[in-house]
């Protein structure tokens, strides 16, 4: 579990994340503002470790390679699904571990986490414009398209998403 001293380090990666988005040209996902700078977003890392959602995966030296975070309940945008579910909320990959396979890696926790709460249902959305590689990421790691969706922003151009799901084998069930 991330604690409230892992917060600058995760806003850090996202920062990292967001200035590479922001060098390839692609402002539509997540705009242009770091998240350390935005207080929306910061509240929100914030509130996902108060509520003991958000996960980090470190390295021995301490450095965070990765981000998860897990409830049991989508964004606000996404219908609820007829069935308990573990829903990713957030799933990034500091860019230095490029090519490491850390987002497969906190994926499987994720399924570990649905199996150990007894939950058949792992969903996941992602933003769904520019290239569609991100949405081709999840369906290498074994997600499957449900439906797109878009959110309307007040600012800026609305956001174009797909949810996903993938079923979560749960010991003692055949």
């Amino acid at each position: 579990m991330a604690t409230s001293d892992d917060v600058p380090r995760v806003l850090a990666v996202m920062d990292g994340i967001m200035e590479w988005l922001v060098s390839l040209g692609r402002t539509a996902q997540w705009g242009t503002q770091p998240w350390s700078e935005s207080e929306a977003l910061v509240d929100r890392v914030q509130g996902r470790v108060d509520r003991g959602e958000l996960r980090v995966a470190a390295t021995g030296d301490d450095e965070i390679a990765g981000v998860l975070s897990v409830s049991q309940q989508p964004g606000h945008y996404i219908q609820a699904a007829e069935e308990p579910e573990l829903f990713i909320n957030l799933l990034a990959t500091n860019r230095r571990f490029k090519g490491r396979d850390v987002g497969g890696l906190l994926i499987a926790e994720a399924k570990a986490e649905a199996a150990r709460r007894g939950l058949g249902l792992l969903r996941v959305d992602c933003f769904a414009g520019d290239d569609g590689r991100l949405k081709d990421w999840y369906a290498s790691q074994g997600f499957t398209e449900v439906e797109p969706f878009t959110v309307r922003r007040d600012s800026g151009p609305d956001w174009p998403g797909m949810l996903f799901a993938m079923r979560v084998e749960l010991p003692g069930v055949a």
